[in-house]
């Protein structure tokens, strides 16, 4: 039986990426960087650069790939939210931050129309800040 998720364990980590290539990469940059500083020449400044250039593209494909799933979340929530919400909210989907649809895909559909209600008439922006309302938690094992 798969672990119960909530907004304690809710965050994943995906071992192969962060035990393993970012460290890696960490590394090689920080013995670049050593290297560059003993013995500077243009050959060990471009791997410096080199290493820099991995690090941050280690982080922008986890940023890319988070920025596809926010997406991808926008049009589930708003298909959903369609479905769910009473005429009032419905036409106040489009008021939703992705921050906020992110956060609110883990409500069950009783307690949504109550939740997104509180999260519009506040003005709560705060992804953690609107899990934590959660009550009935819906996990979501499908994250990048």
């Amino acid at each position: 039986m798969a672990q119960l998720q909530n907004f304690k364990n809710h965050t994943r980590l995906f071992p192969p990426f962060h035990f393993v290539v970012m460290p890696i990469l960490l590394l090689n940059l920080v013995w670049s960087i050593v290297h560059t500083s003993r013995h500077f020449s243009f050959g060990t400044l471009v791997n410096a650069l080199v290493a820099l250039a991995l690090i941050l593209l280690g982080f922008s494909a986890r940023r890319f790939a988070n920025t596809v799933q926010d997406r991808v979340i926008r049009l589930e929530m708003r298909l959903r939210m369609a479905q769910i919400l009473p005429p009032d909210l419905r036409a106040r989907i489009p008021d939703f931050s992705v921050g906020q649809l992110v956060a609110l895909r883990f409500a069950s559909d009783v307690e949504l129309t109550d939740l997104a209600r509180k999260v519009l008439d506040e003005n709560l922006t705060k992804r953690a800040e609107i899990k934590k309302l959660v009550r009935d938690w819906q996990p979501d094992f499908l994250r990048a």
